[in-house]
C-alpha cells in the first residue's frame, strides 16, 4: 500500500492538509462519521477542540480496528457548525491532530453545517483509509 501526497507549487501552500493523495492498496476503509461521543454515547466536552480531540480518537480507533493506522487515511471530512470558531482554535486543533495522527497529512475538507445529530455536538470527522 502506499499513499502519494500532492502539493503543487501552483497552489496556496496547504496548513495541516494535502490537496491531493494518490492511493494504491488492496482495501479502502469508508470510517463513518464520529463526534465527540464516549461509549455510553453521552458528548464530551464542550468546546470545539475537545469534542474535535474526542471525535478524532473516535475516528482512529475505528480505523484502527480495521487494521489501520493514521498514516493510511487518504480523505478525511470535518463537519463544523461554527467553522468562526473552528478557525479561531486551528492552532490547537493542528496540535491535536498532529499528537494523535502525526504529520502525513490526508486530503481534508472543513464544511460548515448547521447542526450535527446530537445538538450538543460542535464537530463531526469522517474519512477514507487505503490498507495494503
Amino acid at each position: 500500500m502506499s499513499l502519494q501526497r500532492h502539493n503543487p507549487a501552483e497552489l496556496s501552500p496547504p496548513t495541516g492538509f494535502s490537496h491531493a493523495v494518490t492511493a494504491s492498496g488492496s482495501r479502502l476503509v469508508f470510517l463513518a462519521g464520529q463526534t465527540a461521543l464516549d461509549t455510553d454515547g453521552k458528548v464530551v466536552g464542550a468546546a470545539l477542540p475537545e469534542q474535535f480531540e474526542a471525535a478524532l480518537t473516535n475516528l482512529l480507533t475505528a480505523l484502527a480496528a480495521a487494521g489501520g493506522t493514521p498514516h493510511d487515511l487518504a480523505r478525511v471530512t470535518v463537519y463544523a457548525t461554527d467553522v468562526a470558531d473552528y478557525r479561531a482554535h486551528v492552532s490547537e486543533l493542528g496540535r491535536i491532530w498532529r499528537r494523535l495522527a502525526g504529520r502525513d497529512y490526508p486530503a481534508m475538507a472543513v464544511i460548515g453545517v448547521v447542526r450535527l445529530w446530537d445538538d450538543q455536538c460542535l464537530v463531526e470527522v469522517d474519512g477514507v483509509a487505503v490498507l495494503p
